[in-house]
């Protein structure tokens, strides 16, 4: 199994690689369209290697999804807690009966019953 994870992290690695070698051209990313920069007085660009845009957008794509599903599965999550919630409170006084019914009886008695 560790091969196989190895094997397919190489392979990733090198299709990578490849899309990175291949789009290494100089592209402008500006902020604002020309007018509206204009407008507002705010004409932001950046120049960087197209590969650098397409990763961050995957990475960018990644972290929405990662955060959507959060999101989505919180009902999951609160159900989970109430139900162990539910759990320990039901031991606690599945417990407390237990000490209730044996407290009446003799020690050796008691011992005896709970072992069987």
């Amino acid at each position: 199994m560790r091969y196989l994870r190895y094997g397919f992290l190489g392979l990733l690695a090198i299709m990578l690689i490849t899309v990175a070698i291949a789009n290494r051209g100089v592209v402008t990313l500006t902020l604002l369209p020309a007018e509206l920069g204009a407008l507002f007085g705010l004409n932001l660009s950046i120049q960087t290697p197209l590969f650098v845009v397409i990763f961050s957008g995957i990475v960018a794509g990644l972290l929405i999804g990662f955060c959507w599903e959060w999101l989505r599965e919180y009902k999951l999550r609160a159900e989970g807690h109430r139900s162990a919630r539910e759990v320990n409170k039901l031991q606690r006084q599945v417990r407390k009966l237990q000490v209730e019914k044996y407290d009446e009886k003799d020690e050796v008695l008691a011992l005896l019953d709970r072992a069987n």
